[in-house]
C-alpha cells in the first residue's frame, strides 16, 4: 500500500502541471500561486514578460513605427483576431524595409478572416503583380506571395518570371518561387535563359529549394556565362544538386575560369560527385594553381574521390 507522502507528492505534481496547462490557479494553498509563477517566469520583470499586442496599438504602430516596433507588435500580435487592422497592415506588403514587408506578409498570412476571401488582400496582391504600373510594388507583391504560401501565388508568380518586362520583377517572381517550392510548372528552368544576371541569380537560389527539381541540364549552360557570379552560383548549384554528368563542365571552370571564387567552387563540386575522371586536374590545381584557397580545396576535393 502506497504512503500518505507519496500519494500527497503525486497530488502536488498533478496540480502543478493542471496549472500550468491551464493557466488557472490551481493550489492546495495560498502559497502556490506565487510560486507557480515564480517557477515559470523566475525573476524576470513584469515588463519583460510575453504581451499581446492589443488591436489600437497594432493600428497605430503600422501606420507610424519605427521598424523594430512594427517588428516587435506584429509578433506579439500573432494570434490577435483584428479585422479593422488587416487594411493597415497590408500597405506595410510595400514597404520599403525588406523585413517589415516579410513579418506584415507573416502576420496577415495568419488570418482566419479578411485576407483570403474574395477581393480581399491575397487577391489584391496577385492583381498588383499582374498589373501595377510601378515595377517596384509589382516586385514587392512577388514576395508578398511567396511569403503568404499559399498555391494561388504560384500561377501569378511564373507567369510574372515568364513575362514582366521588369528584371527585378522577374527575379522577386522566382525567388518567391523557391519560397513557395515550386518551380511553376517548369518556369524556373525556362528562366535560366534569361537575358538579365540578376534573374539567372534568384533562379539559381531557388532551385535547390524545389523537392525534385528536374532543371540540372538548364544550369549546366550557366558555366559559360558572362557573369563570374552566375558561373560561381551554376557551379554551386550543380554540386547541390550531385549533378555528376556535368563534370566536364565543371572541370572546365576549375582549370580555366579567370575568377578565383569560381575555380574554388569548382573544385569543391568536383569532390561531391566522387569522380575519378577528376583526378589528374585536381592534381595539377592542389600544385599549380595561383590562388592559395583553391589549391587547398583542390586537395580536400582529392580526399573525397
Amino acid at each position: 500500500m502506497r504512503s500518505p507522502k507519496i500519494i500527497a507528492t503525486a497530488l502536488g505534481t498533478i496540480v502543478a502541471c493542471a496549472a500550468l496547462m491551464s493557466g488557472t490557479e490551481a493550489r492546495s494553498d495560498a502559497s502556490a500561486a506565487p510560486a507557480l509563477a515564480s517557477g515559470v517566469y523566475g525573476n524576470i520583470p513584469p515588463d519583460q514578460i510575453e504581451f499581446l499586442s492589443p488591436p489600437d496599438r497594432i493600428m497605430s504602430i503600422a501606420s507610424s513605427g519605427s521598424p523594430a516596433a512594427i517588428w516587435e507588435t506584429l509578433e506579439h500580435g500573432e494570434k490577435v483576431e483584428c479585422l479593422q487592422c488587416i487594411p493597415t497592415v497590408a500597405t506595410l506588403l510595400y514597404d520599403r524595409n525588406s523585413e517589415t514587408r516579410e513579418i506584415a506578409a507573416w502576420w496577415l498570412r495568419r488570418r482566419i478572416f479578411g485576407v483570403f476571401g474574395s477581393g480581399e488582400i491575397y487577391e489584391q496582391t496577385i492583381q498588383t503583380l499582374k498589373g501595377d504600373p510601378e515595377p517596384t510594388r509589382r516586385a514587392y507583391a512577388a514576395q508578398a506571395l511567396g511569403e503568404f504560401l499559399a498555391k494561388p501565388g504560384v500561377a501569378a508568380c511564373g507567369a510574372a518570371l515568364a513575362g514582366d518586362p521588369d528584371p527585378g520583377v522577374r527575379a522577386a517572381a522566382a525567388g518567391a518561387l523557391g519560397r513557395l517550392h515550386d518551380d511553376a510548372g517548369g518556369a524556373l528552368a525556362a528562366a535560366l535563359r534569361d537575358s538579365d544576371a540578376k534573374v539567372k541569380l534568384a533562379v539559381l537560389g531557388s532551385a535547390p529549394r524545389i523537392n525534385g527539381w528536374a532543371g540540372a541540364a538548364a544550369v549546366a549552360p550557366l558555366t559559360g556565362d558572362a557573369d563570374a557570379m552566375v558561373r560561381r552560383r551554376a557551379v554551386q548549384v550543380l554540386d547541390t544538386l550531385q549533378a555528376k554528368e556535368s563534370v566536364a563542365k565543371v572541370v572546365a571552370l576549375a582549370t580555366n575560369d579567370p575568377d578565383p571564387e569560381v575555380r574554388l567552387s569548382a573544385c569543391h563540386a568536383l569532390g561531391t560527385f566522387h569522380d575519378a575522371s577528376a583526378r589528374a586536374t585536381l592534381e595539377q590545381l592542389a600544385t599549380s594553381d595561383s590562388n592559395t584557397f583553391v589549391r587547398d580545396q583542390a586537395r580536400i576535393a582529392l580526399r573525397r574521390l
